[in-house]
């Protein structure tokens, strides 16, 4: 085995996702569990991008000896003989030494032109295998036991451990009862089927099945969202006009958002400040009154003061239960969840309709030095690279065409995924482009082909490598839409 790129995949995806996890998570803040398991569940989803290619050339070169030789041992056979007597191996000569190791080789009835060639990036079955079975079983458990945990126990109200695992519990409870529904149904079919024969390793295999077809189900659903948008999207970019008013409708809905998050926010800290009012120091529910009273944010305070100041005689509440406040908590947590996405929201989205306007300004600038509105700090990096000069052509002149050719090049890429999707299960003849790629590339050992990993290669020969990127793409886009809701991904600095 040749462990060499095995070795680097794994190292250099290590540092990649440490430092996406650095620039997008806070991690001297959040919990050492929480960094870990986020950490881990990243890092598990690059190294399936980064290892698939090394298993499909190692596949390909095990196929080719069964094809050849019935067997998986590599041929030819190059065996070595070195003397036994380490003193003989010092004092000989450099000649000697080499006179005295042979190699033989056996072609086992082939020429060596026949013999299937090694990969340069080689690695085991055994190796893959047990890596294969860690990535699976451990995605398996963050995905379906271990994250929905985490996430329902982060926005539990309760005030202790064992109140926060048990709402969390009974939320999942609730969650995957309806699943659990639906598969015994489907269980209860299949075993009343004639010919069933249903025992513990075929429920195993049942289950691996219906986790596996609900992955990718929505893997399916997912990619096809980015498949479309990101062509388009980028072919809007382009049009500055459409950009700007674009941004514009898209600020009034945002800003709607943030004003509905923070009227929300404000009526709740109104409500647990005249609870704290109400409630003597000496009072059973003071300390978690306190707790709460910890995570409002402090910009909204001044507001919840003058409204109270305003209409004091509102609340006629005195004191409140723990189970009362533990649900007005969950509300908070949540509040302030929401308060704060939809406030980065709005500092991302004023910082692009900023830097539409500075475009559509500076595009008649005789100068060509692209001059902006808003001062933004930079590396000192980023500040050798990205001059003002540089920033104009840019900006002004290379970027819608650079914007188009990538719409054109990702819309045939989207087109020949739908059509590899399509004709996947078509074995005889051969129609998706894929497979075509990995069979020519198979009859010709080109195993780097396979990979992708050389980036000195035509570009036809990064095809594959390319799509299979976009992809990963489109999903992580569909994911972090903003319409969709289900993941907001910013740096740390702009939370």
């Amino acid at each position: 085995m040749i462990i060499g790129p095995f070795v680097l995949e794994i190292v250099v995806t290590f540092f990649i996702v440490a430092c996406l996890l650095q620039k997008y998570g806070n991690c001297r803040k959040h919990h050492i569990l929480v960094t870990a398991n986020v950490f881990i569940a990243w890092y598990f989803a690059f190294i399936i991008i980064c290892i698939l290619p090394l298993d499909v050339s190692s596949t390909a070169y095990r196929q080719c000896l069964r094809d050849n030789f019935d067997t998986t041992t590599p041929y030819p056979v190059v065996t070595t003989e070195i003397p036994t007597n380490s003193s003989e191996v010092s004092n000989a000569s450099s000649f000697e030494q080499n006179k005295s190791i042979q190699n033989i080789v056996d072609f086992q009835g082939l020429s060596f032109e026949n013999a299937c060639q090694l990969p340069w990036s080689y690695v085991s079955d055994e190796v893959l295998q047990s890596l294969w079975r860690v990535v699976y079983w451990t995605a398996q458990t963050l995905t379906w036991i271990i994250l929905p945990m985490m996430q329902s126990y982060s926005t539990a109200g309760d005030f202790t451990i064992s109140g926060k695992l048990k709402t969390a519990l009974v939320e999942n409870a609730i969650y995957y009862g309806s699943y659990l529904l639906i598969f015994g149904v489907l269980l209860i079919y299949v075993v009343l089927q004639p010919n069933s024969n249903l025992d513990g390793s075929h429920l195993k295999v049942i289950c691996i099945t219906a986790s596996n077809t609900w992955g990718l189900f929505l893997l399916v659903l997912l990619e096809g969202y980015g498949l479309v948008e990101i062509p388009r999207k980028l072919w809007n970019t382009t049009k500055k006009g459409y950009m700007l008013n674009f941004l514009y409708f898209k600020a009034s809905k945002v800003s709607a958002e943030r004003c509905e998050a923070e009227e929300r926010i404000d009526d709740l800290m109104e409500e647990i400040t005249h609870i704290s009012n109400t409630t003597p120091a000496n009072h059973p529910t003071r300390p978690y009154v306190d707790l709460i009273l910890e995570k409002l944010p402090d910009e909204r305070k001044s507001v919840t003061q003058l409204r109270r100041s305003r209409d004091d005689g509102r609340f006629s509440i005195d004191g409140i239960s723990v189970k009362g406040l533990a649900k007005l908590h969950k509300q908070i947590i949540r509040a302030i969840h929401m308060y704060r996405r939809t406030q980065c929201q709005w500092n991302m989205l004023l910082e692009q309709v900023f830097h539409w306007e500075d475009v559509v300004a500076n595009e008649s600038n005789r100068e060509k030095i692209f001059k902006t509105s808003v001062k933004t700090t930079k590396s000192p990096f980023l500040k050798f690279i990205q001059t003002p000069k540089i920033e104009w052509y840019w900006n002004c002149m290379l970027r819608n065409w650079v914007y188009r050719t990538l719409c054109v090049v990702l819309s045939v890429f989207s087109a020949i995924v739908v059509w590899s999707e399509l004709t996947f299960f078509t074995q005889s003849p051969t129609l998706s482009i894929f497979a075509l790629f990995i069979k020519s590339a198979k009859a010709n050992y080109n195993y780097i082909l396979i990979e992708k990993c050389n980036k000195f290669l035509p570009l036809k020969d990064h095809i594959y490598c390319y799509d299979c990127i976009f992809v990963c793409v489109c999903l992580l886009y569909c994911v972090s839409n903003k319409n969709i809701k289900l993941l907001l991904l910013s740096p740390s600095s702009s939370n």
